[in-house]
């Protein structure tokens, strides 16, 4: 039985705006699911709605088998994390984190075993006779998540909780949040963030949010090996997977595509005979071009470049005038500037697209 089962999940305001329809979703005990999305997609709502603080207009949510839409937020076993660490500013770190515990009327013996537990898993021990102003904007992050440890929650909810860190202390606090899920192993977590770098990271599995649905769902190496549509292929990946709409021209186990912009690229997708003449847009990421003679995919003049130190971004003009294709090449290659160049790409890294969707056979 899942920990934690959506079905036909919606969310409707004033009775004709919808922002979420048919969420179909089972977490697993243990599981770290992020959800991810573009702004407004609705993934910190669908996270509302498990939390119980806002009302789940249609479906049902099962936590553990028991139908959840009307018990109230106290009575679900679930603690949430913030964006805003929301402490007590005159409270120490101790009370902070004995406060729901107090209010629960738990034994005092209970409440500091709890506290120490949490301090020890996160690392507080030597703060837990500080106030929140003393400490550091990821130690109150953590004193946060410890208010949720102690109450030993049977899911665990985290609503971007590292956007108000600097980048540097994200960053340690990514891998803080990653150890304490380590520490945690039967714990269930549900993330939501913006940053596909904290979802790749952290997540044992990804929830793509989109159009009021979700688009895909997959552990983090499949939404960015094998996209089942444009727009996962677009959302994960930085720079974004580059499209070039072409027509097939030979189809088998492998598949030859004419590109409009010149060039022809090759997939070791398979295609069916009556694919012959498909018009398609070919996926290929950035990370995945490689500078050669051979087997040219696409050859355009570099308008700009950007040098990162380990890698170089080379944004490449289209002679159909199209969006630039933007190659990422190991190395600096600032000499590139105004020079054409000719990419070429692994077939096995080269997707395709028919209206919208992946033309890949699904696994299975």
């Amino acid at each position: 039985m899942a920990e934690l089962k959506l079905t036909n999940v919606a969310k409707t305001y004033a009775g004709s705006v919808d922002v979420l329809r048919d969420i179909n979703l089972d977490i697993e005990k243990g599981e770290l699911i992020v959800f991810v999305g573009p702004s407004g997609c609705g993934k910190s709502t669908l996270l509302r709605m498990i939390a119980g603080l806002e009302r789940i207009t249609g479906g049902t949510l099962e936590i553990e088998g028991d139908v959840m839409n009307d018990v109230p937020p106290a009575q679900r076993g679930i603690a949430m994390v913030f964006q805003s660490y929301a402490l007590y500013p005159h409270l120490t770190v101790r009370e902070n984190m004995a406060f729901a515990l107090k209010i629960a009327k738990k034994p005092k013996a209970e409440i500091d075993a709890a506290i120490g537990r949490a301090a020890k898993i996160l690392q507080l021990e030597d703060y837990l006779d500080r106030l929140p102003k003393a400490l550091s904007g990821g130690q109150r992050q953590r004193v946060a998540i410890g208010r949720s440890i102690v109450r030993d929650p049977k899911v665990y909810l985290f609503d971007e909780p590292l956007s108000n860190l600097d980048a540097a202390l994200r960053v340690a606090t990514r891998i803080e949040i990653a150890r304490l899920k380590e520490s945690m192993p039967d714990s269930t977590m549900i993330y939501v963030t913006h940053d596909q770098v904290e979802a790749m990271t952290l997540a044992s599995r990804i929830v793509v949010l989109a159009n009021k649905g979700i688009a895909q769902v997959g552990t983090p190496l499949e939404l960015y090996e094998t996209p089942e549509n444009e727009f996962v292929a677009q959302f994960i990946g930085s720079p974004a997977m580059n499209l070039l709409p072409g027509q097939i021209v030979a189809t088998g186990a492998t598949t030859t595509i004419a590109l409009d912009a010149g060039g022809t690229a090759v997939s070791t997708i398979p295609t069916r005979p009556d694919q012959q003449g498909l018009r398609v847009n070919v996926g290929v990421r950035p990370e995945d071009l490689v500078q050669s003679d051979a087997d040219t995919l696409f050859e355009g003049s570099v308008d700009f470049t950007e040098a990162l130190g380990e890698v170089t971004l080379l944004y490449v003009d289209r002679p159909d005038g199209g969006d630039q294709l933007i190659a990422k090449l190991p190395g600096i290659h600032k000499d590139l500037r105004g020079v054409a160049v000719k990419l070429a790409a692994d077939p096995a890294k080269v997707h395709l697209f028919a209206n919208g969707q992946s033309l890949r056979p699904k696994a299975g």
